[in-house]
């Protein structure tokens, strides 16, 4: 019986090898395609404990399934009509200060930098820098009707665009409504000998993945709302702007604050043309980082995810090199499996033969100075 476990268990880690060879080429392949499929699923993972709720209150899995995707499709008509407006609103807000922006720089920041670290006024290109600065912002205000038009030019682009449009909804439902299906079928495949072990990292990759996703989705929301909200009461015209793209950048632990705290202090500068609101610029942020750090976080994301801010920014640029678009929105859920494979690894070889035997810790020294014997022979008692 042992010499043919032998066998059958390299066969195993064998054949998991292959399979994880063959999805990855699988993926790299058909990346271009599989855009629809993976907002299907990250929709279907965020939702189905929703659904499973009111299932549990008594309503079928597909009704239940048809309640969310009411609840899902109300809630994007009301950010579309009132998020859009505000945003249009506000960049053409921006797009009209960014004269003032470089009359400010010239007349303000321009002489405090070349008094304190001298600068002479040909090293800085101001006047240039404020044309192109204006043009880029002029046609980047036409960029959607642009992509619309090209788009619109070619029938089989605008049919492919719309086709993934349409089946995101689609394999969402689909997903939602067979979830558990699907799952306990996937449990099948497991090889009885690697089922505990896999329902483990199973329910602990959730708990990261599920952590990270619905968790830190929230705690960007909340600190763009708070961004926000506060950059409205110090009286901001491009609160809104600000605080969406500092709470959207919180994604990479600090990116936030920093781009939020450096785009908000220069739009307060240029519009009050006082060191005051800059004040209550800072106390914006601050009180949005402490509520962050000391109950979002901990309420809604937790300690169970730890990926160092490093290993987020390397995860996101390693995946937008691998495999573009859908390498970015992969690499932060894949980036939190992996942490738990490689915790379990590590659990694995400390137990293992091959980390050695543990230390034993020696004895402690009594205050006399003689460390005490153990275990004496009889004839030399202590």
């Amino acid at each position: 019986m042992e010499e043919s476990a032998v066998p059958a268990s390299v066969a195993q880690r064998a054949l998991a090898l292959v399979a994880v060879l063959a999805a990855g080429l699988l993926l790299h392949l058909l990346g271009p395609i599989l855009m629809p499929f993976l907002a299907g699923l990250a929709l279907a993972y965020l939702w189905d404990p929703a659904v499973d709720r009111l299932q549990r209150a008594g309503l079928g899995r597909t009704l239940a399934v048809c309640a969310v995707f009411l609840f899902m499709g109300l809630l994007l008509v009301g950010l579309v009509l009132v998020l859009v407006p505000l945003l249009g609103r506000q960049m053409h807000v921006m797009a009209a200060k960014v004269p003032v922006v470089v009359e400010w720089f010239r007349s303000t920041l321009l002489p405090w930098l070349q008094q304190q670290f001298d600068i002479g006024e040909g090293d800085l290109p101001v006047q240039a820098l404020g044309e192109t600065l204006a043009a880029n912002w002029q046609s980047a205000g036409g960029f959607a009707q642009r992509l619309l038009s090209s788009a619109t030019a070619s029938s089989l682009a605008l049919l492919g665009w719309f086709a993934n449009l349409v089946l995101i909804p689609v394999v969402t439902f689909y997903l939602l409504r067979d979830w558990d299906l699907l799952l306990g079928r996937v449990h099948d495949t497991v090889p009885r000998a690697w089922e505990r072990t896999v329902a483990q990292l199973a329910r602990e990759c959730d708990e990261v993945v599920s952590a990270f996703i619905r968790g830190q989705l929230l705690v960007m929301l909340a600190l763009g709302a708070c961004y926000t909200v506060g950059l409205m009461l110090v009286g901001l015209d491009l609160a809104l702007l600000i605080g969406m793209l500092a709470g959207l950048a919180s994604i990479v632990p600090y990116l936030g604050l920093v781009l939020g705290v450096g785009a908000a202090a220069i739009a307060a500068l240029v519009q009050f043309g006082d060191w005051l609101p800059l004040l209550w610029v800072l106390v914006v942020f601050v009180a949005s980082q402490m509520l962050e750090g000391m109950y979002l976080t901990p309420r809604l994301v937790g300690d169970r995810i730890g990926l160092h801010p490093v290993v987020v920014i390397f995860a996101v640029m390693a995946g937008g090199q691998l495999f573009g678009f859908t390498g970015v929105l992969l690499a932060l859920p894949v980036s939190a499996v992996i942490m738990v494979l490689l915790r379990h690894a590590h659990e694995r070889y400390r137990a293992s033969a091959l980390y050695g035997p543990a230390a034993v810790p020696p004895a402690a020294v009594p205050a006399g100075g003689q460390p005490p014997c153990a275990a004496p022979p009889p004839a030399d008692p202590c």
